[in-house]
């Protein structure tokens, strides 16, 4: 909007640099141009400011595909006044002198007239689709059909409006048939979590598993690993006690050795001392041959070697024997005898 400051009889415009102002004096051009600075009588001048920066228009509507579904569809144009001097001959863009406001609404006016064309267009375009294409495809063709309707619209380009940008937002259909649209892929999304839930769970089971038959593995392992070990010490107590008894054999044989050697010193030791012995007994038996019965008895006694007889009990069967021998003897006998 201009500033404009009243003076007396005479006023001051100053307009925005986003702004066209156009100045007629007595009906006839005095300014015209953006940005404009200038001194007027209100009395003689008629005013007029066109916005020459980008506007955006939004638009929300309803449409029918050609399978009788209700769409509704979200977009926004962006459009700019490329001929303001046509634009403000085509629609009221005056201003009052004393205010600087629009005397009517022209940007309104031209934001209904974006809005029909460009829901025309769509509306065009939808009654050609059925309800999956103008969900899933009808975003980049609206968007299309309406840029391109709207900057061949003769209706636009006679007013001096340039359309720079159509956006198509969203292209939605009623909540209940969007749900039921959306239904098979969500059973496919819960097919695919149920699957991945399924998979993560054999997943689970074959770790499971896996970790079981290497606990058994381990188990098994270290079963065969006692066994070994159980059989080493098995074989080192058989070696050890084969060594042990090896030894305690050699130890016997050794002390059995020495004993039959000691034994046999011993013995060797007693036949000679026996031979000595007996060779001195047989000495002395010779010796003692020699002699007469007197002189052994006699030595006998000598030596003690007869006992000591206290009392001599004679019975008839110690006499019975004796007679019957010396009766039995002859007379030479009796003399040799009595002799010796």
């Amino acid at each position: 909007m201009a500033d404009i400051t009243r003076f007396g009889f005479i006023s001051h415009l100053r307009a925005n640099p986003t702004a066209h102002v156009r100045h007629l004096r007595n009906g006839k051009p005095a300014h015209d141009g953006a940005g404009q600075a200038f001194w007027f009588r209100a009395l003689n001048s008629s005013l007029s400011e066109v916005p020459i920066d980008d506007r955006e228009q939004p638009l929300l509507f309803h449409g029918r595909t050609v399978d009788f579904q209700d769409v509704a569809v979200q977009a926004t144009v962006t459009y700019r006044v490329t001929d303001p001097v046509l634009a403000s001959t085509r629609l009221d863009f005056g201003i009052d002198p004393d205010t600087g406001r629009w005397r009517s609404t022209p940007l309104e006016q031209l934001g209904g007239l974006l809005t029909e064309l460009a829901q025309q267009t769509a509306l065009d375009l939808l009654a050609r689709m059925t309800l999956t294409q103008a969900l899933s495809e009808g975003m980049t063709s609206l968007r299309q059909a309406v840029s391109t309707g709207l900057r061949e619209d003769v209706r636009l380009t006679g007013l001096g409006i340039g359309v720079e940008d159509v956006r198509v937002v969203a292209v939605r259909a009623e909540s209940d048939v969007e749900r039921a649209l959306q239904t098979p892929t969500r059973e496919m999304v819960q097919q695919a979590a149920d699957k991945a839930t399924y998979e993560r769970r054999a997943m689970a089971v074959e770790r499971e598993r896996s970790i079981a038959e290497n606990e058994l593995q381990n188990q098994i392992e270290l079963a065969r690993r006692e066994e070994q070990l159980v059989t080493q010490r098995g074989q080192n107590e058989r070696r050890r006690a084969t060594e042990v008894a090896a030894a305690g054999r050699i130890e016997t044989e050794a002390a059995a050795s020495r004993k039959r050697e000691l034994s046999q010193a011993e013995a060797d030791a007693k036949q000679v001392i026996g031979a000595a012995e007996a060779s001195a007994e047989k000495a002395m038996l010779d010796a003692y041959a020699e002699l007469d019965h007197a002189t052994i008895l006699a030595l006998a006694i000598k030596q003690g070697a007869l006992p000591e007889i206290g009392t001599l009990n004679l019975t008839p069967d110690l006499l019975t024997p004796l007679l019957t021998k010396l009766t039995a003897t002859t007379p030479g006998q009796v003399n040799h005898e009595a002799r010796r």
